[in-house]
């Protein structure tokens, strides 16, 4: 069954792009109308309004324009088979700028001027915690691809939220498991930890520690790790410190543009090449990785050979993702792109499941379309016309099965990805850590 075919309508990629170039609804964007001016506020009976908070600009952007690329496919492809609610979804997108304060004043913005039900982002968990309360007080949804600190579980818990955050990507508690158990099959025994001073930073952290301790690991800077300001651009000092008495690897918990920097003043120390490997988190997952730290003075890249987890995006749905997503973009996608297309599918389907554009509405509605019990299905248009029909469907995504427990995490498997000698991204194995929630 093709990933977005319609119920009664031709099926595959190449029908799909057709569908998406001829359809007689235009969406805001084909118009080149910005969606704010024409889609009505979000009110019961109204058209479904959506924003994203990604990080075009700044340490994420080399993630955020194409987890940006993969809502608008998605809002496009859900317009191309007749929209939600009976009308095309508008789609208004902000710039985090991978910046707290630009996150904060982005949601304000998308919450009370737009007034959209639902927004997809933030990437970094600095940024969602920044957000996260003012789409709360202002009742809408907030779904992040890939905010991955643990605090937002402990939140979630205590009540802070009334329902309104959810998750696509595991916390990084998954994470944590994940790393100690790659450190111990590498026979890293002593590992320390370098890593950016931020809520993704702290949160994993925190889930390493413990879990590589009980592996029988030693974090030999666990009283006092080694720490970076998110605004820094020289790292002499933190990486001298991180490879003080030559550990079996350091941790390295970054993102590409200050990581890829902290790289390059390892190998200019001449730390590399000797007794400490870096072990590397899912925010150095890049497919320019390579490029951006550079080559050593022999030619070769000197990321070649690090090794690193990231969220494996994995879901019943990912192969026909992949294959609609290199034939939109001619690339494939990045780690948290599937991520970024189940978190607008799911909310256009709880959406049309509740009948209402509000987020209070919305939100009710998630877990019915996402849980079982339900029909599978993994093709967005078919689960939309399954909905208006009245059955109970439990999507299934291409970054997981989105089996959201009360906390609005999900479960997940952990890809171990290296840099090859080319310089290419590739995966060598995969740790599932716990199970469906």
């Amino acid at each position: 069954m093709s990933f977005i075919k319609s119920l009664g309508k031709p099926s595959g990629a190449v029908a799909l792009l057709m569908l998406l170039t001829a359809c007689g609804a235009e969406t805001p964007q084909a118009t080149g109308e910005s969606p704010a001016e024409t889609a009505p506020a979000a009110t019961d009976g109204g058209a479904l309004k959506l924003g994203t908070l990604l990080p075009l600009t700044g340490d994420l952007a080399q993630y955020g324009a194409p987890m940006q690329d993969s809502v608008s496919f998605l809002v496009e492809t859900v317009n191309a088979c007749g929209g939600a609610l009976g009308q095309p979804v508008a789609l208004i997108s902000e710039d985090d700028q991978t910046d707290p304060a630009a996150g904060a004043s982005g949601m304000t913005k998308l919450a009370e001027v737009d007034q959209v039900a639902g927004v997809i982002g933030a990437a970094a968990s600095s940024v969602s915690s920044a957000a996260v309360d003012i789409a709360v007080r202002n009742e809408v949804i907030q779904i992040s691809p890939s905010s991955t600190s643990p605090t937002f579980t402990e939140r979630a818990n205590n009540g802070d939220f009334n329902g309104f955050w959810f998750r696509t990507a595991p916390p990084d508690t998954y994470q944590g498991e994940a790393l100690a158990r790659l450190a111990q099959e590498q026979g890293f025994t002593e590992v320390a930890i370098l890593s950016i001073n931020n809520d993704y930073g702290n949160g994993l952290i925190q889930a390493f520690v413990p879990a590589f301790k009980a592996l029988g690991g030693t974090v030999v800077n666990e009283s006092d790790p080694t720490r970076y300001a998110p605004d820094a651009t020289t790292f002499d000092s933190e990486v001298s410190a991180a490879f003080e008495g030559e550990p079996d690897a350091v941790l390295l918990i970054a993102y590409p543009e200050t990581g890829s920097l902290i790289v390059k003043a390892a190998y200019e120390q001449g730390l590399l090449g000797g007794n400490t490997k870096f072990l590397m988190t899912d925010g150095m997952k890049t497919g320019n990785l390579a490029e951006l730290i550079g080559q050593g003075s022999d030619g070769q890249f000197i990321a070649a050979g690090v090794l690193g987890t990231a969220p494996s995006a994995g879901g019943p749905a990912i192969a026909q993702f992949k294959e609609i997503y290199t034939g939109k973009y001619n690339r494939d996608p990045q780690v948290y792109d599937p991520n970024s297309w189940d978190a607008a599918a799911i909310l256009v389907l709880a959406a049309e499941a509740a009948k209402a554009n509000t987020g209070a509405a919305v939100k009710e509605q998630i877990a019915t379309v996402a849980n079982p019990p339900g029909e599978q299905v993994t093709d967005v248009c078919q689960a939309l016309e399954l909905v208006r029909q009245g059955q109970d469907i439990d999507f299934q995504g291409a970054s997981g099965t989105l089996d959201f427990n009360d906390a609005g995490d999900v479960a997940g498997a952990y890809d171990v990805w290296t840099v090859a000698d080319d310089g290419s991204i590739q995966i060598q194995s995969t740790i599932t850590i716990g199970g469906a929630q």
